[in-house]
């Protein structure tokens, strides 16, 4: 179609809707035809899903145009409840409203109000205490549930060169059994430092080569480990289906696992309680900033590749529950701040929607710390040209500052050049690392095997 065609089109087209609408009908138009008037006078291109446009209308269509694009869909889609994501420079794809998620612009002016309230370490750890009370009460972990008097299900001790690693599922509520693999140093003198890491949404879970790596070198430098499922994920599915990972009460269900992590390994005889630690990737760092704000005995914390002001977790295992409206709003940037003044490091990159937390979130979290005199505590590796994962370097950047802060042997992490080197590591396959064996054989026979099941245990595990 020639672009006088186009155009003698659009014309026709306002001269035909000026003429037949009016205010008695609210000016009103199909939303499909809206959006082609959109493409055609902007000079983009929207990709609509069919169902989301049939049989919707638009009122005072005329009236929503704006000289930009941007707000013009704005003020088309607001009614709906939809939003425009750009997929390219002139490209758009219509979704139902992120709630998870802002504009860049949006979450650094947010962040900006936030620290309005604040000026001080007096009137921060005021904010803290009111954010830490409603995220305990939004989870539905306040009070926190009866603890199970069961023992751990410690399986399959392996040893390897400079570690051992033991399949444990520790049983978190009535029934329900949290999965997980503890890595622990070969030979260790004295107290031994403690990580959980909690993991994110990466193909193959914590079965995956580089969350064995990581691990398995933590625990050559002197750490003990304990790598777990998500929620519904990996070996949880054995309880439950993949889908009710994406329901809101994943979100209480990931935190009660992460406090329950670190009462088993606090536990122990040979744990550090003065040197614990958490790290984890993409929903795994989502936990990791709510797990260090939620509970002082994590002493160090590394989420990776999560810290934005403007995304909250595209999962509802990540921000189902209302934690980020508390105290009339927050991001994960003040819930990362409420760690200080202990030591933290962000792992950011620029391919996700960590790219700009150089420029807007960590200025912010050095001035959180800058109110302890700490301002060096906290500091952020961004590698802008790489992309939303837990690599190579960013696991040796994690290294490094696990090193510093929980005295672990660095060398046992880098060859003799001072590069990462993980080539003491053996990587099993995922059988190896099944708690309750590689078809699920010995799985407990009080399991719960339904969510409203879970439920029911919850409620009453909760119950005054």
């Amino acid at each position: 179609m020639s672009r006088f065609f186009r155009l003698l089109l659009g014309s026709l087209f306002l001269t035909t809707a000026a003429q037949a609408q009016n205010s008695d009908d609210q000016y009103r138009e199909p939303l499909q035809q809206v959006l082609e008037e959109i493409q055609q006078r902007y000079g983009v291109k929207i990709r609509p899903d069919a169902a989301m446009v049939k049989d919707k209308y638009v009122t005072y269509a005329e009236w929503r145009f704006r000289p930009d694009v941007d707000e013009t869909l704005r003020s088309v889609l607001a009614p709906f409840d939809y939003q425009a994501a750009k997929t390219g420079d002139k490209n758009y794809k219509l979704k139902t409203f992120q709630y998870h998620l802002k504009t860049p612009d949006e979450g650094a002016a947010q962040l900006a109000q936030l620290a309005s309230k604040y000026h001080d370490a007096a009137t921060w750890e005021k904010r803290k205490a009111e954010l830490r009370s409603c995220m305990w009460s939004a989870l539905r972990l306040s009070p926190m549930p009866a603890k199970p008097a069961s023992k751990p299900i410690i399986t399959n001790k392996r040893q390897f060169n400079g570690y051992t690693v033991e399949n444990v599922a520790i049983e978190t509520l009535p029934g329900y059994y949290m999965t997980g693999s503890i890595y622990k140093p070969l030979k260790a003198k004295g107290k031994i430092p403690v990580i959980i890491s909690p993991d994110g949404h990466f193909g193959d879970g914590r079965y995956r080569a580089d969350a064995q790596l990581r691990c398995a070198t933590l625990a050559r430098m002197g750490a003990m480990v304990y790598s777990y499922d998500l929620f519904a994920w990996g070996e949880s599915l054995l309880q439950f289906k993949g889908e009710d990972h994406r329901r809101s009460f994943a979100m209480t269900v990931q935190a009660l696992n992460g406090e329950r992590a670190l009462d088993y390994l606090l536990s122990l005889k040979d744990a550090d309680k003065t040197r614990v630690a958490i790290t984890g990737g993409s929903g795994g760092g989502s936990q990791t900033m709510l797990l260090t704000a939620l509970d002082d005995r994590i002493k160090v914390s590394v989420p990776v590749v999560m810290l934005s002001t403007y995304h909250s977790g595209g999962c509802p295992c990540e921000s189902g529950q209302p934690v980020h409206l508390c105290g009339n709003g927050t991001n994960n940037a003040e819930i990362a701040a409420m760690a200080a003044p202990r030591p933290q490091l962000a792992i950011t990159d620029g391919g996700d929607w960590t790219a700009q937390t150089p420029e807007v979130a960590y200025p912010y979290l050095q001035k959180i710390y800058g109110y302890y005199g700490k301002t060096d505590f906290v500091q952020n590796v961004h590698l802008p040209k790489e992309v939303h994962d837990y690599g190579p370097s960013k696991r040796q950047a994690m290294y490094e500052f696990m090193a510093k802060n929980l005295g672990l042997n660095l060398a046992a992490a880098e060859d003799k050049t001072g590069k990462l080197d993980e080539s003491h590591v053996t990587v099993e396959k995922e059988e190896a690392q099944r708690v309750f064996g590689p078809k699920g054989e010995g799985l407990p026979a009080n399991a719960l095997h339904s969510f409203e099941d879970l439920q029911a245990v919850f409620s009453k595990a909760v119950a005054p």
